[in-house]
């Protein structure tokens, strides 16, 4: 391997920031979905982490879908921004589009909009950002 290879490597190794997830809310608790939800809905239920670069930063961003039922949802958001964060609570509207399942919810820049993409979640943020979610134990 070239020295040039090696130090690009060095380089990237270095620019990974890893940010521990944030303690759980004191008050949040994960109700299992009714076992007479749809297997498609239910799927949102748990917590979720993700890391996006937005307007040129790696913003981190937590989700936990604490309860879900066939019209509602309550989420907790964690967003870092800057020197700023902390857990939002959120209540989400459940629809059905073009056969999929869609949580909505108003956040502090309009309406947000999340859906399930095979194993993932994404959150449409407005104006244009998408935020992809993995899940993650909790």
């Amino acid at each position: 391997m070239s020295k040039s290879m090696l130090t690009l490597i060095a380089i990237l190794l270095m620019a990974v920031v890893t940010v521990a997830a944030p303690p759980m809310p004191n008050d949040a608790q994960i109700v299992q979905p009714d076992p007479s939800l749809p297997k498609e809905l239910a799927a949102f239920s748990g917590k979720w982490e993700a890391t996006a670069f937005i307007r040129g930063r790696t913003i981190e961003f937590f989700l936990i879908v604490e309860k879900i039922d066939k019209e509602k949802a309550s989420l907790y958001c964690w967003p870092i921004r800057g020197m700023e964060s902390g857990w939002e609570r959120y209540d989400a509207q459940v629809t059905k589009e073009r056969g999929k399942y869609i949580l909505w919810f108003r956040g502090r820049t309009g309406t947000n909009e999340i859906s399930l993409k095979g194993e993932k979640l994404e959150l449409y943020v407005p104006p244009s950002a998408v935020v992809i979610f993995t899940r993650v134990p909790f």
